[in-house]
C-alpha cells in the first residue's frame, strides 16, 4: 500500500529522532571510558574523539614540563602552567672583545637569568688580595688563561645556590677549556644553548688595545668606537694590564687552542652567530636560537 504524505512525515521524524538517540548513544559508550569531559551537540562539525585527544595531549604536555622541571630541580609547576620549568640555563662563548658583555645584559635583561662571570669574580679577588686572587694576578699578568683548578669549584658552587635554580643562569665565558667541559658534566651541570661569537683576531686586536675604564665607575670605553665626552673623565681612564697588544695575542693563541675542543662538547645545542655584526643585530640573532632551545 502506497504511505499517505502525513504518514511519510511521521516516518521521517521518527527516523531522524532514532538517528540522533542511536549517535548520543554511541558517544556516551566512548566516553565512558575517558576521563576526559567533552561537551557534545548531535550538530557539531567537531568530532568528539578530537576533543578528547587534544585535552589528553595537553595533559601530556604539562606532565612532560613538570618532568623537565623536576630534572632540572627548577622547583615545582603546580598550577599547570605550560611554561614551567622553563628557567634558561645558557653558555655564552667568545674570545676577548668579542662582545659577550654587551649581549650578556641583553640576554639576562630580557630573561631574567643569573650572570655568572668568572673575570668579574677572579678579579674582585685579585683586589681583596686573597690567595686565590693572588694566583690569578700572577696568570692575568702575564696575559694567560687562569688554570681550571682555580675556578671551577667557585663556578659549580655558585649554580647550586638558590637564584640560580630558580631563575636560571648565564655563564659568561666558562668552560673555556676541555677540562673545565668535563668537569661541569660530571658535576651534572647540562645547559639549553650554547652560544659562539665568533669575530676575527684583527678586529679583537683593535677592540682590546682601545679599551679604557674609568675607575670611578666602572664604566668601560673605548678611544676609536666610543670615546668619553668629558674631559675630566678622559683624563682618568685606566688601561688593563693585559689589554696589551702583546699580551692579547697570547691570550688569543690559548682561546683559539682551546675553543674547538670546547664546542664539541656543545655541539647538539651549539649556535654561532657573526660578532662582527652590530650588537642589536648579533642580538636578534642569539634571541631566536635561546627560544628555539626553550620551545
Amino acid at each position: 500500500l502506497l504511505c499517505t504524505p502525513s504518514l511519510n512525515n511521521n516516518r521521517n521524524d521518527t527516523m531522524m529522532i532514532i538517528s540522533i538517540l542511536s549517535t548520543a548513544l554511541l558517544f556516551a559508550s566512548a566516553t565512558a571510558f575517558t576521563t576526559n569531559p567533552t561537551a557534545f551537540s548531535p550538530f557539531s562539525t567537531r568530532r568528539p574523539s578530537i576533543v578528547a585527544l587534544n585535552a589528553s595531549k595537553n595533559k601530556q604536555k604539562i606532565a612532560s614540563r613538570t618532568k623537565w622541571a623536576e630534572m632540572r630541580s627548577y622547583g615545582t609547576t603546580e598550577g599547570g602552567d605550560d611554561d614551567a620549568g622553563s628557567a634558561p640555563k645558557l653558555i655564552i662563548a667568545g674570545a676577548p672583545a668579542s662582545g659577550k658583555g654587551t649581549q650578556c645584559e641583553i640576554i639576562k635583561e630580557k630573561y631574567g637569568v643569573v650572570h655568572l662571570s668568572t673575570g668579574d669574580m677572579l678579579r674582585a679577588a685579585v683586589s681583596a688580595g686573597t690567595d686565590v686572587g693572588k694566583q690569578a694576578k700572577d696568570f692575568m699578568d702575564a696575559g694567560k688563561l687562569v688554570p681550571d683548578e682555580v675556578i671551577i669549584g667557585v663556578v659549580k658552587d655558585r649554580l647550586d645556590e638558590s637564584d640560580c635554580v630558580e631563575s636560571g643562569w648565564l655563564l659568561d665565558g666558562f668552560p673555556r677549556t676541555p677540562a673545565q667541559a668535563e668537569a661541569l658534566a660530571d658535576a651534572g651541570v647540562t645547559a639549553d644553548c650554547f652560544i659562539f661569537l665568533n669575530v676575527p683576531d684583527e678586529a679583537l686586536i683593535e677592540r682590546v688595545v682601545g679599551r679604557r675604564t674609568d675607575p670611578e665607575t666602572g664604566k668601560i670605553y673605548h678611544m676609536t668606537f666610543s670615546p668619553p665626552n668629558d674631559e675630566e673623565v678622559l683624563a682618568r681612564l685606566e688601561q688593563r694590564s693585559d689589554d696589551t697588544e702583546e699580551k692579547v695575542k697570547v691570550r688569543l693563541e690559548q682561546f683559539h687552542a682551546n675553543v674547538d675542543a670546547v664546542k664539541g662538547s656543545y655541539t647538539d645545542i651549539a649556535t654561532e652567530v657573526d660578532g662582527t655584526q652590530k650588537p642589536e643585530e648579533v642580538s636578534v640573532t642569539i634571541m631566536k636560537s635561546i627560544d628555539a632551545a626553550l620551545a
